[in-house]
């Protein structure tokens, strides 16, 4: 598997990925999960999409947005297809080389509340709740993952 960044020509695929993974979330939200409406055309443009390329097909993308002080995930889809291969979790290991090239020590996510397998999934890569809220009319749980500055050795 590779990891590139996306290009204007991915997004029609992209966008048949996040339908595919978050549809089964719907009846659970009542609603369409945000990632579903999203202008992939838009955050490819701005360079904020990176895309896992299987056999030369994506089978999953993360969503980096830098903000002054962290690296945000604002969304993580795998085709479902290739869901539990360690997708997900590669495009997360990205996301924390992305942070620290950029000088970033810390990553935060966020999930819908009714999405509670990425409740128990997050904590088991590193990453800790920083709390709950409602956004937009979502049920939001907020996640961070702090890296060790460069050079330090672990405790």
């Amino acid at each position: 598997m590779q990891i590139r960044p996306a290009r204007p020509d991915d997004a029609g695929a992209l966008r048949d990925i996040v339908e595919r993974a978050y549809s089964r979330y719907i009846e659970r939200i009542g609603r369409r999960p945000a990632p579903m409406d999203d202008d992939y055309v838009a955050k490819i443009g701005d360079g904020h999409v990176e895309v896992a390329v299987e056999g030369g097909n994506p089978v999953g993308l993360i969503v980096l947005v830098p903000q002054a002080d962290h690296l945000l995930v604002e969304n993580v889809a795998v085709d479902p297809a290739f869901q539990r291969g360690g997708v997900g979790r590669a495009l997360l290991a990205h996301a924390e080389q992305r942070a620290a090239q950029r000088g970033l020590r810390e990553i935060r996510l966020y999930t819908n509340a009714a999405m509670t397998e990425n409740l128990s999934l997050y904590p088991r890569l590193g990453y800790r709740e920083t709390g709950r809220d409602t956004e937009h009319g979502f049920q939001r749980v907020y996640f961070s993952k702090v890296s060790p500055p460069r050079g330090a050795r672990p405790p």
